[in-house]
């Protein structure tokens, strides 16, 4: 008996890769119509309802406002420091510095241990984002907001070894 063909081998090899992918192709629609099965709710039938008295009610208690802890690290700290920027946010999307520099001090802050960014570039037209950070505990607290930030910002950091949070200029808190 003759050798097959090169061409004829070909189609054999082709015929039973595509009876595989097929078979799996098959496979798959049969599994996902059987998964979809058992999700669809029949026709006429109303769906179920749980009674009022069932479900249970969450007792949960809010969560306590943070609060300044003068003696944990800025970490500690980070949430309350959130609580007040967002508060400012939350009164002016475009709040400026002293905004935020008076209302950390406000909540209890050293303003001696604060730099903020300036307000306006040097051709006097709004920054993109203002930051502002405290000194706290040998790290610091540093915030972050602007459009060009998507908003509102903080992390921890350490203190660079200039013994400043910020890089660059900063504008003097006189106020």
């Amino acid at each position: 008996m003759p050798a097959p063909s090169d061409q004829e081998t070909r189609r054999q090899r082709t015929g039973i890769r595509f009876g595989r992918c097929g078979s799996a192709l098959l496979l798959g629609l049969t599994v996902s119509m059987s998964l979809a099965a058992c999700t669809a709710v029949p026709a006429g039938t109303p769906p179920a309802t749980v009674p009022a008295a069932a479900t249970p009610t969450p007792s949960a208690t809010p969560a306590p406002a943070p609060v300044l802890q003068p003696e944990k690290d800025a970490t500690a700290n980070l949430a309350y420091f959130d609580s007040v920027a967002t508060a400012v946010v939350a009164a002016d999307g475009a709040a400026g510095g002293q905004a935020f520099v008076d209302a950390l001090v406000a909540a209890g802050f050293d303003k001696a241990q604060m730099e903020v960014t300036f307000d306006e570039t040097n051709v006097d037209l709004a920054a993109d984002s203002i930051q502002f950070s405290v000194r706290f505990n040998g790290q610091c607290l540093i915030g972050q907001n602007g459009p060009a930030t998507g908003g509102y910002h903080s992390a921890v950091t350490a203190i660079l070894a200039s013994g400043t949070c910020l890089v660059g200029a900063t504008r003097q808190i006189d106020w």
